[in-house]
């Protein structure tokens, strides 16, 4: 179904992704100080990209995995992995204030869901190993945006007086 939207509206990728990167900072630097908040919103976009990625079609996968690459993340498709994973990088790394740890949890998330995919084919899909390169840019992506909005938050908390975030 998605891949449907994607082929008739090959513009909504981008868009998304060029959202995501615009409010990300801005979001991020607001959820600086507010940890269990970043978190929440986390585990919101990981439950979004496990129903997007392991809900059942309503058939079998007639492939169980494809290996090979086609190189490009510049379709409709690979865009949308990218931006799917954007926002767990940036929630992620601003929640535990360690940005690399939102681009390693959406690396392992993308390996699980594709590990998933491929061992059970009742689900109807297939995994990709340009689905999980896509991702895992989209999950660094996020903490790179994250990075900067630490990086924001700290110098607004140090301008304002009120000491650097730990």
């Amino acid at each position: 179904m998605l891949s449907t939207v994607l082929a008739t509206h090959p513009w909504l990728a981008i868009a998304l992704l060029a959202v995501v990167v615009v409010v990300g900072p801005p979001l991020g630097w607001w959820l600086a100080p507010r940890p269990r908040a970043a978190l929440a919103l986390a585990l919101g976009a990981i439950v979004a990209a496990l129903v997007t990625t392991l809900y059942p079609t309503g058939g079998e996968a007639e492939l169980v995995c494809v290996l090979g690459r086609d190189g490009t993340l510049a379709g409709p498709e690979p865009l949308a992995n990218v931006a799917l994973f954007v926002p767990i990088g940036l929630l992620v790394g601003v929640a535990s204030r360690r940005p690399a740890l939102g681009a390693v949890a959406g690396a392992v998330l993308t390996v699980t869901i594709e590990l998933v995919q491929a061992l059970a084919p009742e689900l109807g899909r297939s995994c990709a190993i340009d689905d999980a390169i896509a991702n895992a840019v989209g999950a660094a992506l996020g903490a790179v945006l994250a990075a900067a909005a630490l990086l924001l938050a700290r110098r607004a908390a140090s301008s304002e007086g009120a000491g650097a975030l730990r």
